[in-house]
């Protein structure tokens, strides 16, 4: 932190697409200056040009080629490539591709060696990056990869929290992987991040099953009986954890409500249900690492790249959410470090 203010990273992400639309919005919002130190990982060229484009003349940055000249009431640029890039609004290329992989690593590198405290990662192509040479599925597993940690992606909004337990695989890898243990570790992490990240003291968990209607006993499909029921009667020894429910009628009837956290078994299931009840507003956080990072809840956005039509809500969401987990970590390990100085006072018996 610089003056009791979180130092906020951000990725560029696709250049093609509304990535830096929706951070320069952010970063433009009043009072922002007030709470945290923004660092945008991307080079000076870039901004210029992006702020010229979206007619926001009067947004100042700080150029950085180090970390020694930090700006606190605006936002930075640190420069991570001097050369001018070619930028084809609305259309996924390598080159794209190229400074995404370049600012992704370099933000990463910096929170790693606690330059910034939490990342905030623009809307990336997958496809473009690995053509650059990015070979991880995604945001989570590279961060995984180069943090340490057993990542968790754990999508949230307002009380709404969903986490999933196999992320960016096939539909076909999917059964094979909802184990006993896979689903053990996911409600663990997912219960430690709802206490750690969350401050919630006493989590209540629900579980999704994998097939229709959970199985139905056995009758369409075992995964519930072979692996989910056996982990959530081996959780609910020290955890509040119930299932496994149907996820059509879980939703449906508004039952997410009653719960903390949930814990979907594959992308779809967790992600089409969230996105319908928070697409806008919704955040993915990656639990599970010892460092803070999150991100918007949409992709790039092709179709509306360069029109100045972007909403940036879910990443202005993702900055706030970012800050408010850390804040979080760091109230709950002051107070495991001294537990009696957050102890309610008791009233003396008279």
């Amino acid at each position: 932190m610089i003056e009791n203010k979180v130092v906020v990273g951000i990725s560029q992400g696709d250049l093609n697409g509304i990535g830096l639309e929706i951070i320069l919005k952010t970063l433009s919002e009043p009072g922002l200056s007030e709470i945290c130190v923004p660092i945008l990982f991307s080079s000076q060229k870039t901004v210029s040009y992006f702020r010229k484009m979206l007619n926001l003349e009067e947004f100042n940055f700080n150029p950085l080629r180090d970390f020694t000249n930090v700006h606190t009431k605006k936002p930075n640029v640190f420069i991570c490539y001097e050369e001018e890039v070619t930028i084809e609004m609305g259309k996924p290329t390598t080159m794209s591709g190229k400074y995404a992989k370049l600012s992704l690593e370099a933000a990463t590198m910096a929170l790693f060696d606690k330059k910034i405290d939490v990342l905030v990662t623009a809307p990336i192509n997958k496809h473009s990056m690995q053509e650059a040479g990015f070979n991880y599925p995604g945001h989570t597993e590279y961060l995984g990869d180069k943090l340490g940690g057993k990542p968790l992606m754990l999508l949230c909004s307002g009380d709404l929290r969903i986490a999933i337990v196999t992320g960016h695989v096939p539909i076909k890898n999917i059964a094979e992987k909802i184990t006993t243990q896979n689903v053990l570790e996911k409600i663990n992490q997912l219960h430690a991040s709802l206490v750690k990240d969350f401050g919630i003291r006493k989590p209540k968990i629900a579980v999704l099953g994998l097939n229709p209607h959970a199985g139905e006993n056995g009758a369409i499909g075992d995964e519930e009986k072979t692996a989910i029921i056996p982990a959530i009667e081996k959780a609910k020894e020290t955890m509040m954890v119930y299932g496994p429910y149907s996820a059509d009628g879980f939703f449906g009837n508004n039952t997410q409500a009653k719960f903390d956290g949930v814990l979907a078994m594959y992308h779809d299931q967790g992600l089409i249900p969230f996105k319908t009840l928070a697409f806008g507003h919704g955040v993915n956080f990656t639990a599970g690492l010892d460092f803070v990072r999150t991100s918007p809840d949409h992709g790039t956005a092709y179709e509306i790249a360069g029109k100045q039509i972007a909403d940036e809500s879910s990443f202005s969401e993702a900055l706030y959410t970012a800050i408010d987990i850390y804040k979080t970590r760091n109230l709950q390990e002051e107070i495991s470090a001294n537990p009696l100085a957050f102890s309610p006072i008791k009233k003396e018996r008279g």
